[in-house]
């Protein structure tokens, strides 16, 4: 009987290479070894990435397992792949498939196919002379290349020296032979909630009365818009205070490639590595308890960091008054990170988001997204705080270290609400 089965393994490329843990799959006729060299291939990604390609062809293989004798060509195998995605495989209450899938968003359809597409240009690429093309390209349509034209003006028309680029026609007037449904068209998908203001000094001083290292994470979202993840990459050395006014200046820098204090490294991952035998923390598996996201923000300043900007300024000082409390009451084991747990360890994301739903719940309330309570509210907050007194686009760009100024676009557009309450006030 035929199984999937996925399994961490350290991999080797050569025999001068370190060793990388990487996800693998495994059937009944052993390690997938073309996917194993794929996923190498791709061990710069995020652990997102890594995890959601492994997920989408281990759905591809479950498929052919149960399906494969059906079809004539492996093309005509991909295109019911994508069939069963997106309509699901239940007939009723039956599924002869076996698989018993249920129907998926389109959005979802045209992730996994363009994941299961990477692997199989793979696998072209490397046994082009020994299997057909599995998702070849075609002559696009005439609507498709008009539409493969426009975004591509789109997604150049703000980039820095765009006019450098010089797109062939042939990259333009080719479209995939399988390709994924058509995503529907929409304004916003909801509104975004932001953690109430009137709220948050409470849940500083009394929901996390005495700690000091929360208290300077919510400070950090709330106050200068970083993403959770953001924080736990912060060093003890990337703040000082400004002599002036002991406002607290943080930079947050990229996790492997920032320039390190210390002299005599080139970038973080070597200091990490050399020093406490450790990796960037973006790069652990999501399982791991040192994994930290990265979302790649627009780094500002060329040591690749970018500056945390708090707003209302007064809060800077205020977060170098928390600072000086919590730095001399923190016990450190060997790590650089600012953020520490009670015996010294590096905080992780986990242990912290168990002592923010305890947090709210102290102030009478709950962590749940549509109430902005959940901890990238803040970051929410943070954008429309910035809206509401009087910045433009740009400006929350930057102060949101965005790469592309219509990303803040959410902030700078009125919501629902907004709009209801100003239709109300006018009388015609």
């Amino acid at each position: 009987m035929g199984y999937v089965i996925k399994k961490k393994v350290r991999y080797t490329a050569s025999p001068t290479s370190p060793a990388v843990e990487l996800p693998a799959l495994f059937t009944e006729k052993g390690i997938v070894i073309s996917y194993l060299r794929f996923i190498y291939s791709k061990r710069g990604k995020s652990q997102s990435w890594l995890e959601r390609n492994c997920y989408a062809v281990t759905l591809l293989l479950v498929f052919i397992n149960e399906k494969q004798s059906e079809f004539q060509s492996a093309t005509e195998l991909l295109s019911a792949f994508v069939d069963a995605l997106h309509f699901g495989t239940i007939d009723g209450v039956n599924d002869p498939s076996g698989l018993f899938w249920r129907p998926r968003k389109s959005v979802d359809v045209n992730v996994l196919l363009g994941h299961v597409t990477s692997y199989c240009d793979f696998i072209d690429d490397v046994y082009g002379t020994q299997l057909p093309n599995i998702n070849p390209l075609r002559k696009a349509t005439s609507p498709e290349e008009r539409i493969r034209w426009c975004a591509y003006y789109r997604r150049h028309s703000r980039v820095f020296l765009n006019h450098l680029n010089d797109p062939k026609q042939r990259e333009l007037n080719q479209v995939r032979k399988v390709q994924g449904p058509r995503v529907p068209m929409f304004l916003h998908s909801e509104d975004v909630y932001q953690f109430p203001e009137d709220k948050i000094d409470s849940l500083i001083s009394h929901g996390f009365e005495g700690d000091y290292g929360s208290q300077l994470i919510v400070m950090l979202m709330h106050f200068g818009g970083l993403r959770l993840s953001e924080c736990f990459h912060i060093y003890v050395d990337d703040i000082s205070i400004d002599n002036k006014d002991s406002a607290a200046l943080v930079s947050v820098f990229h996790p492997a490639d920032g320039v390190v204090p210390t002299v005599g490294f080139k970038n973080r991952r070597e200091y990490l590595s050399v020093k406490f035998n450790m990796s960037p923390r973006d790069e652990y598996p999501r399982g791991h308890k040192l994994h930290s996201g990265w979302k790649s923000p627009a780094l500002s300043n060329k040591n690749f960091s970018f500056d945390v900007m708090f707003f209302p300024y007064s809060r800077a000082i205020e977060f170098t008054q928390i600072l000086l409390r919590y730095l001399p009451l923190i016990k450190r084991t060997e790590h650089p990170f600012l953020f520490a747990n009670y015996v010294g360890n590096p905080e992780t994301k986990k242990n912290f988001i168990q002592k923010y739903n305890r947090a709210l719940r102290r102030i009478g309330m709950i962590s749940e997204k549509s109430s902005g309570t959940s901890p990238h509210g803040h970051r929410h907050a943070y954008g429309y705080r910035l809206r509401e007194h009087g910045f433009g686009q740009l400006d929350i760009q930057k102060a949101m270290h965005h790469k592309s100024p219509d990303s803040c676009l959410v902030y700078i557009m009125p919501s629902g609400e907004d709009i209801r309450t100003r239709m109300r006030g006018l009388s015609l």
